[in-house]
C-alpha cells in the first residue's frame, strides 16, 4: 500500500536522524524558532529609537528598513535551496550563527567610540541568511504527514506569538534598564547557544524517504545552490503559481498596512510608545491563540480550499471595517479577523505548495513563499507611504477590500485543484 510505504520511508528517516526522536527533534525546532523571534523582536524594539540617537532621518531609517527586507528576499529561495540539499542541522546553524553576527554588529553600533551609521547598516548584511523560520517550516514538512500538515504548521504561530509577546517586553525592559545594547548583547549570546543546539542536537537530514521517491543523499551530487532555473522551474508546476500568486496578492494588502502600523499607532491613533507595545502584545495573543488552536480545528472539518476561500472572504470584511475605522477600540475589533486571514492564508497556502513539490524541494518551496513578506518589506514602504500620505490610513482597507474581492472572485470561479498525495 502507497501509505504503509510512506510510513516505512519515514521510519528509515527517524533512524537516520540520529539520538533523538521525531517528537524531540519537533520540540528543538519549536524552540530554535521561538529563541530566533524572540531576538528579532528585541531587536525591532530598540532599532526605532538607536536609529534617533545616531541622527537618522526618516528616509534613511526607510533605507536601512528597505535593506533588511531586500537581502531577506534575495537570501529566501537560495537559502531554501541550501536547506534540502545539506540538511536541517546546517541551515538553523547557518542562519543562528548568522544573526549572531547581526546583533553583535548591532551592539556595536551603540557604541560612541565606533562609526555606528555604518555599523548600524552593516548589520544588515547576515539578514540575507538569516532563515530559521523556512527552514522550521521545512522540517515540520519533512515529518509530518500531508493530512497533519496545516495543523502542524499552525502550531508555529505560537512561537511567533511568544516572540511577538516576550521580545517586544523584554526589548523595552532591558534598554530601559541596562542601556540600549543590552538586548542586542543578550540576543547574540542566545543566538550563539541556538548554534550549538542546532549543531549538537539536530540532525543532518530530515527528508524522509517516501512512497514515490527518494530524497537525494547528502553526500551526493549536488545542482547548484544559485541555479535560478531550478528555483523558478518549481513555480511552474501544475497548480503551484496560481497557489502562490494568491498567497502574494491576497496578503499584500494587509502588508502594506503593517508597513505604516508605527506610523499610523502615533499619528492616526494617537498611541505612545508603551500603549503601542501593548497593542503589539495583544497581537501576538491572538496570533498565538489563531494559530494553535483555531486553524487546526478549523483543518479537521474543512478542506483547505475552503479554509483558503475563507481567509480571502473575512480579508474583504476586514478591508471594509478598516475603511470605516476610527479609534483603537475599532482597530482591536477588527484584529481578530485580520489575524484568522493573515495566518490561515499563509498556513494553508504552505500547505498546498509543499504537497505540489517533491520532498526534495520542500526547503526551496518554502524558501520561495517566505520571500511574499521581504518582499512587502522592500516594496512596501514607498508605497504605503504615498497611499498614506495621499489619502490617509482608509485607502488601505479600501484597498484590502477591492483586491480580495477579486481574488474571491477567481478562487469562486475557478476552485484549485489540489492531488491529495504528494507528487512524484
Amino acid at each position: 500500500m502507497p501509505g504503509s510505504g510512506a510510513l516505512r520511508g519515514q521510519g528509515q528517516s527517524y533512524a537516520r536522524m540520529g539520538a533523538l526522536s521525531r517528537p524531540w527533534v519537533l520540540l528543538l525546532t519549536y524552540v530554535l524558532t521561538a529563541l530566533e523571534l524572540i531576538c528579532l523582536f528585541m531587536q525591532f524594539s530598540i532599532i526605532p529609537y538607536l536609529s534617533r540617537m545616531l541622527g537618522l532621518d526618516p528616509v534613511t531609517f526607510g533605507y536601512l528598513q528597505t535593506t533588511f527586507g531586500a537581502l531577506q528576499l534575495l537570501g529566501t529561495p537560495v537559502f531554501g535551496r541550501f536547506a534540502d540539499q545539506r540538511g536541517a542541522r546546517a541551515a538553523f546553524t547557518i542562519s543562528s550563527l548568522a544573526s549572531s553576527a547581526l546583533y553583535l554588529l548591532l551592539a556595536a553600533s551603540c557604541s560612541p567610540a565606533l562609526p555606528g551609521v555604518a555599523l548600524l547598516f552593516a548589520s544588515r548584511l547576515p539578514s540575507a541568511l538569516m532563515h530559521t523560520m523556512p527552514t522550521a517550516q521545512m522540517v515540520i514538512t519533512d515529518l509530518s504527514t500531508p493530512e497533519e500538515r496545516p495543523t502542524a504548521l499552525s502550531r508555529l504561530g505560537l512561537c511567533f506569538g511568544v516572540g511577538t509577546i516576550l521580545g517586544s517586553l523584554l526589548g523595552g525592559t532591558l534598554s530601559a534598564a541596562c542601556g540600549i545594547q543590552c538586548p542586542a548583547i543578550i540576543a547574540f549570546v542566545a543566538n550563539l547557544l541556538g548554534a550549538a543546539l542546532s549543531f549538537t542536537c539536530m540532525p543532518a537530514s530530515t527528508k524522509a524517504a517516501s512512497a514515490h521517491g527518494q530524497a537525494a543523499p547528502l553526500g551526493g551530487p549536488k545542482a547548484s545552490l544559485f541555479d535560478l532555473k531550478a528555483i523558478t522551474r518549481l513555480l511552474l508546476r501544475p497548480g503551484v503559481l496560481r497557489v502562490f500568486l494568491v498567497k502574494l496578492i491576497s496578503g499584500f494588502p494587509s502588508g502594506l498596512f503593517m508597513v505604516m502600523f508605527s506610523i499610523i499607532c502615533m499619528d492616526f491613533f494617537g498611541l505612545q510608545p508603551a500603549q503601542s507595545g501593548y497593542l503589539l502584545s495583544f497581537f501576538g495573543l491572538l496570533l498565538m491563540i489563531t494559530q494553535g488552536l483555531v486553524i487546526g480545528q478549523l483543518n479537521k472539518h474543512l478542506t483547505e480550499e475552503a479554509l483558503l476561500q475563507a481567509s480571502v472572504l473575512v480579508f474583504c470584511v476586514v478591508g471594509l471595517a478598516m475603511a470605516l475605522m476610527s479609534s483603537v477600540l475599532h482597530f482591536c475589533l477588527l484584529m481578530p479577523g485580520l489575524i484568522f486571514s493573515l495566518c490561515t492564508l499563509n498556513v494553508v497556502t504552505d500547505s498546498i505548495l509543499t504537497k505540489a513539490v517533491p520532498a526534495s524541494d520542500t526547503g526551496t518551496m518554502l524558501g520561495l513563499c517566505a520571500s511574499v513578506q521581504p518582499l512587502t518589506r522592500t516594496l512596501g514602504p514607498t508605497l504605503a507611504g504615498l497611499l498614506y500620505r495621499r489619502f490617509g490610513t482608509p485607502v488601505f482597507g479600501h484597498v484590502q477590500f477591492a483586491v480580495n474581492f477579486l481574488v474571491f472572485l477567481v478562487l469562486w470561479r475557478q476552485p484549485l485543484a489540489q492531488k491529495k498525495d504528494r507528487v512524484q
